[in-house]
């Protein structure tokens, strides 16, 4: 008696190799792809407004070093001497006693642009802002300045 022994079909093949098929990994992608639509706007948005309350945060820190610095020196930051005062005494000045702050240098606004100091400001002694994330003057949204006065 003779038994033929058969080749296994590529079906076979296929379940034994465990691979995805092309339309089953389609699908997956499609659905990541309606999953990502949904949830990455929100994700974005959470990222803007946490940029923002970054900015107000560490406008509320330097308003606490200047605050510190007038009590030391009785008198606030030139225009000219700027922020760079809470970390560096200002030339000829015996009073300071500084640095005012943790970071030992200023740091820059949660978009990469240089906070901007001014004295006197529009409704407090002086004035600190962030041009937001468009670095210009103006703006809506998360390109909106944020300002301390």
């Amino acid at each position: 008696m003779t038994i033929f022994r058969t080749r296994p079909d590529r079906a076979s093949r296929r379940d034994r190799t465990g691979g995805f098929t092309l339309v089953e990994l389609l699908v997956v992608l499609v659905i990541l792809g309606l999953v990502m639509s949904l949830v990455g706007p929100r994700v974005l948005g959470y990222l803007s407004s946490s940029r923002e309350r970054a900015a107000r945060l560490q406008l509320q820190s330097f308003s606490a070093a200047l605050d510190l610095y007038y009590l030391d020196m009785g008198r606030y930051p030139t225009t000219s001497e700027g922020l760079q005062s809470l970390v560096k005494a200002p030339a000829g000045q015996d009073k300071w006693a500084g640095p005012y702050v943790q970071q030992g240098s200023i740091p820059m606004d949660p978009w990469g642009n240089a906070y901007e100091y001014r004295t006197p400001g529009r409704t407090k002694a002086y004035g600190i802002s962030s041009l937001g994330s468009d670095g210009r003057r103006g703006g809506e949204g998360d390109a909106a300045d944020i300002v301390n006065d």
